[in-house]
């Protein structure tokens, strides 16, 4: 009990470094002799979302057609927030597209908020935000549930998705919630297919006797229900027989539940890189001799996923795809429904890694198994091919050079042509900057469906009629265009934004900044964000904001609204920082994606690079421009994999960057979810993962740090931030630390007392790069905005 107790102790002392300990070296030197800053400086700083958020009028955002109508809905600010708008393409009759007070006091109803018609959370893009039934009902995931509201009878509710905690990435179900075992109907509707006892089942459609299929279930070997699938000709049935695997568990304490006294304990399915995973083995039955046809596994003999499993129109055979754990072969397997005798269609290999957490597509052309348009980074670009899917040979590449495909919109049969977005082929802009094209599956006729040099978003009606364009930059307010498919000509402009009030009120967009990287030959692109009383005789501490994840890109290319739940908050809390006297950054290193193969490699069991040779050149290219540009005082802050960056930054680059904040970080990629982590990191877990692990590179810290944690992170396991601190500890190094009682990943970012995170993020940049002391906060009033 005393060890516990001496433990505890050092982490509080640790606790106390946020007002108790003042900074080292030259900086300290200079600290008395410094004013603190005025409340009043945080005040504006921290209010600067609320006093713009209402400033534009609009901003559209990209729009979603209604199935089978030449309809569109489309969100944009408005006063006092947001408002939906519906537009009929043929006639362009726009209308309010629902009751936005009636919606708001459903929803409060039912979620227990209190948003108002305007400020609904309900933000786009449309994966996010769906409409359906001719937009008669909306889906919308809001606080890490899905919600289902009806715009007719303005009723809301929280969606319930029985086995959605399936350890992130469905690698292992969760067995303590029921499989959908709703009896499946053959298309002829003659049977019903079923699991009972482990096992498949069918059962006549009329009533009648189970009949048995397979006898080889069990407790750890069963038939997953919700993998049943039937063949067209109802003859055949396909199921995965599953061998699970294991089930890690994540612990945490609610310290202060807001129910009762005393803490509760949760627990959270959550599988790590290197867990044993549920192994999927499709296995066929013939209906009418009840015979079990094996599928031959020597094409996918280690699978991190069988995906996409389906039947060919002639029901003579399925397909499936492959992931192999460690991402690096990928392939398209069909087995023959008489057989089980498999083959392969397409595959893709490579010595680093398949990008298949992110970016893959795979499209049966007609749905007659002949041919297959497929996505592969083979050539070093993320690009389109044409196969024979007969003999598995490519037909032709449909795309081809130095720039990416980025999404496939639309695949026209009947026309032979494909409608995708890709970026970095339009020589002498920005090569983030996303455009549309259209094009035959034999490559030729490539059109450009966008040309104004910004980013787009296209959406396309499904009669394939017309398009909507919203396009912007971060210079240039949305605009919003309805053209037609057939000669790309103009309708309409929709919407046009106007940033007239928000110009008057300071704004200033931030600047965009291209420097080489590490190889002396690459761009690096980034943003720079000054305060908005910037004086180019003042010299200023440097900032980064980071987030360094290999999934995408992350430096913002569009226009921000500056709206509550909306793509601004992010920036607005850039400007904000800026407006405390510090010039603030974002940059896309090398290792993020968007760019070519070689440049994304550069993350492969690699993620405490994080871009930083880059992210260093282009800081110093920008202070060899600007002498106000301060790049001896540069600090970093970032969350989840932002805030992995930033201890990284901090522990391998210790003589760059002097200060960080980092937010609920996967410090250690042995200890968070294995599908993000194996994805960059591979498998089996080696060597690698301990050299990104600032875990094991605490004992490099020089400079200042703060950690701050949500004790509920479902995100990342907490425990993640809890063993940097032990690490910091025992290497004797001085931190703040702050655990969020009761928060989840965004705690004090985007949860919680979101303001007090703010003060305290200025306070520590304050003291540690402006050299400034801060306000006695403990001994005066709070004036500060509170926000929940």
């Amino acid at each position: 009990m005393k060890r516990c107790v001496r433990i505890s102790a050092l982490v509080a002392l640790s606790l106390l470094n946020s007002t108790a300990l003042m900074p080292t070296g030259a900086v300290a030197q200079t600290l008395a002799a410094k004013a603190a800053p005025s409340v009043t400086a945080y005040e504006k700083a921290i209010g600067l979302r609320e006093a713009w958020s209402g400033l534009t009028r609009d901003i559209a955002e990209p729009a979603q057609w209604l199935d089978g109508t030449q309809t569109f809905i489309y969100r944009k600010t408005v006063a006092g927030g947001f408002q939906f708008i519906r537009m009929d393409a043929a006639t362009g009759q726009k209308q309010v597209a629902f009751d936005h007070d009636r919606l708001a006091a459903a929803f409060n109803a039912a979620a227990g908020t209190a948003f108002s018609g305007l400020t609904l959370p309900f933000t786009p893009p449309f994966s996010m935000t769906q409409f359906s039934d001719g937009g008669q009902k909306v889906a919308i995931r809001w606080d890490e549930a899905m919600w289902s509201c009806d715009l007719v009878a303005y009723l809301c509710e929280k969606t319930v998705d029985r086995r959605q905690d399936r350890g992130f990435s469905g690698v292992v179900r969760d067995l303590r919630s029921p499989a959908d075992n709703t009896p499946k109907p053959s298309p002829d509707g003659q049977w019903l297919a079923f699991v009972e006892g482990f096992n498949l089942v069918i059962r006549p459609g009329a009533g009648g006797e189970t009949i048995r299929l397979s006898t080889d279930g069990s407790q750890g070997q069963f038939y997953d229900p919700e993998s049943i699938q039937w063949s067209p000709d109802s003859q055949k049935i396909i199921a995965y027989r599953v061998q699970p695997g294991f089930r890690r568990e994540v612990v945490r304490v609610i310290s202060s539940p807001p129910d009762q006294v005393q803490p509760k304990v949760d627990t959270q399915l959550y599988v790590k890189p290197g867990d044993p995973i549920d192994i999927d083995r499709p296995v066929l039955f013939e209906v009418r001799t009840r015979r079990q046809i094996e599928i031959a596994t020597d094409l996918f003999p280690n699978p991190l996923s069988l995906s996409h499993l389906s039947w060919r129109k002639d029901s003579r055979g399925l397909r499936f795809e492959y992931d192999q754990r460690g991402h690096q072969i990928y392939r398209l397997i069909e087995a023959d429904a008489a057989t089980g005798r498999t083959r392969v269609v397409a595959e893709d290999r490579s010595d680093t890694f398949i990008n298949s957490y992110s970016r893959r597509f795979s499209y049966d052309v007609g749905g007659e198994g002949r041919e297959l348009i497929w996505m592969s980074e083979r050539d070093g670009w993320n690009h389109l091919y044409l196969y024979d899917a007969m003999t598995g040979q490519v037909k032709t590449q449909i795309t081809k050079g130095e720039y990416v495909v980025r999404q496939v919109l639309k695949v026209d049969d009947k026309a032979r042509q494909i409608y995708f977005a890709a970026n970095g082929r339009r020589k002498g802009e920005d090569p983030y900057f996303q455009h549309y094209y259209r094009v035959d599956f034999d490559g030729r006729n490539l059109t450009p469906l966008t040309t104004a040099p910004a980013y787009h978003d296209v959406s396309v009606s499904s009669d394939m009629q017309y398009y909507t364009d919203t396009y912007s930059r971060v210079d240039l307010p949305n605009v919003m265009e309805l053209r037609r498919v057939a000669d790309r000509s103009l309708v309409t402009t929709v919407e046009n934004g106007d940033i007239s009030r928000l110009t008057a009120a300071g704004f200033k967009p931030p600047e965009v900044f291209t420097a080489k990287g590490r190889d002396g030959k690459t761009d690096i692109w980034g943003v720079i964000v000054r305060p908005t009383n910037f004086d180019p005789n003042t010299k200023y501490p440097v900032i980064e904001n980071i987030y360094a994840g290999p999934h995408s890109s992350f430096v913002p290319k569009t226009f921000w609204p500056f709206g509550p739940h909306s793509s601004g908050d992010k920036v607005i809390g850039m400007q904000s920082l800026a407006n405390m006297g510090f010039i603030v950054v974002q940059i896309d290193g090398m290792g993020t994606l968007n760019r070519s193969k070689a440049f994304h490699d550069v993350a492969w069991k690699n993620l405490q690079d994080a871009g930083f040779p880059d992210r260093i050149a282009w800081h110093r290219a920008v202070a060899a421009r600007y002498p106000y540009y301060d790049i001896s005082r540069v600090g970093i802050y970032g969350g989840s994999a932002g805030g992995q960056n930033t201890l990284s930054a901090l522990e391998e680059y210790p003589d760059f960057y002097k200060a960080g904040v980092a937010y609920a970080g996967c410090y250690d990629n042995r200890m968070d979810k294995i599908d993000w982590n194996e994805a960059w990191m591979g498998w089996p877990v080696d060597a690698s993962y301990a050299r990104a692990s600032g875990v094991e590179n605490a004992h490099k810290l020089k400079g200042d740090l703060l950690l701050v944690v949500g004790e509920l992170d479902m995100n990342v396991d907490p425990a993640s931030t809890l063993q940097v601190v032990n690490a910091l500890i025992k290497s004797r190094k001085d931190f703040d630390l702050i655990v969020a009682p009761n928060e989840g990943h965004g705690a004090l970012r985007n949860t919680g007392d979101v303001n007090y995170g703010l003060r305290r993020q200025y306070d520590f940049f304050i003291r540690h790069l402006q050299g400034e002391a801060t306000p006695a906060w403990n001994a005066r009033p709070d004036t500060l905005p509170k926000t929940k």
